[in-house]
């Protein structure tokens, strides 16, 4: 069981995602007894078991989707009939089986304080986002402006990289006040394991941008991760339509459904 929970920070520790299934009611003859844990992690394998056979095959499918639901489930599964045939066990009980999401909160990291920043963070964290403010002027990037945020920095650009906590939990909002802030943070980012890197521009602006990366050795496949026009089309023009765009393209990431940069 130590080993289980260690497990567990150590995903949380690396913004992975992971579900614990637990046996929570069990009658008659079944594989395993109430308290038998099982962890699965977000790409299917997993720690401890719940039985084996089809039935933790079948719990396993159901724990990746309590994972992108990220809400907890019971589970009932009756081995008293063909689910027990299928599942190639000699027993006649039933289990009842709770599916618990394991996932550090995603945390949205915004490049920029201006006044489509301002909106995104407030949107961001309504929608159930950790919020990280950066910018190089102090009169932009303070805790009056953002009270939401969790993390307000002021300083060159390349100086915070290093204290950010970025990893595969993470959402980098791409949106300084000029090319150069752009290009500088759209460069580091394409370095990390972010889950999701957007940059607001024209398609001018963002053909200039990659064009001057290419040259610097960053391969155009590394550049298709990033979302560019950023935010969903949806014909936005106020800092505040825009900053809706932006939060659905997150929470459309987030939710894994069909999208490509």
């Amino acid at each position: 069981m130590a080993d289980l929970y260690e497990e567990i920070v150590k995903l949380k520790a690396n913004g992975k995602s992971a579900a614990l299934a637990t046996i929570i009611g069990a009658e008659g003859s079944t594989p395993r007894e109430t308290g038998a844990k099982m962890l699965v992690r977000e790409d299917g394998t997993i720690l401890g078991t719940i039985g084996g056979g089809c039935l933790e095959g079948q719990v396993i499918e159901d724990a990746i989707k309590v994972m992108r639901e990220e809400t907890p489930r019971t589970f009932h599964h009756d081995l008293t009939g063909k689910e027990a045939a299928g599942a190639g066990m000699i027993c006649g009980g039933v289990l009842d089986i709770y599916i618990e999401p394991i996932i550090p909160t995603p945390t949205v990291f915004i490049f920029g304080g201006g006044h489509i920043s301002l909106f995104v963070s407030k949107i961001s964290a309504m929608a159930g986002f950790e919020v990280a403010v950066i910018d190089d002027r102090t009169e932009f990037a303070n805790t009056e402006r953002f009270p939401e945020a969790e993390q307000v920095i002021a300083g060159t650009f390349s100086l915070t990289f290093p204290q950010l906590k970025v990893n595969r939990s993470s959402y980098l909002v791409i949106v300084t006040r000029g090319h150069a802030g752009d290009q500088e943070v759209l460069e580091w980012a394409l370095s990390t394991e972010a889950r999701y890197i957007g940059m607001i521009g024209s398609k001018k602006k963002i053909r200039t941008i990659y064009e001057n990366l290419e040259k610097k050795g960053i391969a155009q496949e590394q550049m298709q991760r990033v979302f560019a026009p950023i935010g969903l089309e949806i014909g936005a023009l106020t800092p505040e339509e825009i900053a809706v765009s932006i939060v659905a393209q997150l929470i459309q990431v987030r939710r894994e459904l069909q999208v490509s940069a």
